[in-house]
């Protein structure tokens, strides 16, 4: 019997919209305010939904206490308090959108947890924002 089961987290970074290879112009034309040369920041809301068996023995898809200490090293430690673009080296060749920080957090905790489990990754850039991989 498949359950699905959710974690939330936080976490406050700093980043900019920016392509090195573009004009001021056309960054300003397509990432508008967000491409400030001072950076701007967000108080990022994660959720993590993790999909799978329900162990019988435990009665758990997983133990709440290991998914929260993955989401910790994986994401918390990781992105929280930086600048995703200086600070954070999956982003050195990427342009730090709330899509592309989505995919490497799912990335990540996928490496850590068992392959049999589904995991989507939900994360709110604004409260109003947010973006969800897989789709």
């Amino acid at each position: 019997m498949k359950v699905a089961i959710f974690r939330r987290a936080h976490f406050n970074a700093a980043h900019k919209l920016y392509k090195e290879e573009w004009s001021h112009e056309k960054n300003l034309e397509v990432f508008g305010i967000c491409t400030s040369p001072n950076y701007h920041g967000h108080n990022y809301d994660l959720e993590v939904k993790v999909v799978g068996e329900l162990d019988e023995d435990t009665g758990m898809v997983i133990n709440l206490k290991t998914l929260k200490d993955i989401i910790k090293v994986e994401v918390e430690d990781r992105f929280d308090h930086k600048n995703l673009n200086l600070d954070v080296s999956d982003f050195q060749n990427m342009t730090t959108t709330a899509e592309n920080i989505c995919i490497v957090i799912w990335r990540r905790l996928v490496a850590r947890l068992p392959e049999d489990f589904e995991v989507t990754v939900r994360l709110y850039e604004t409260p109003r924002n947010y973006v969800e991989f897989p789709a």
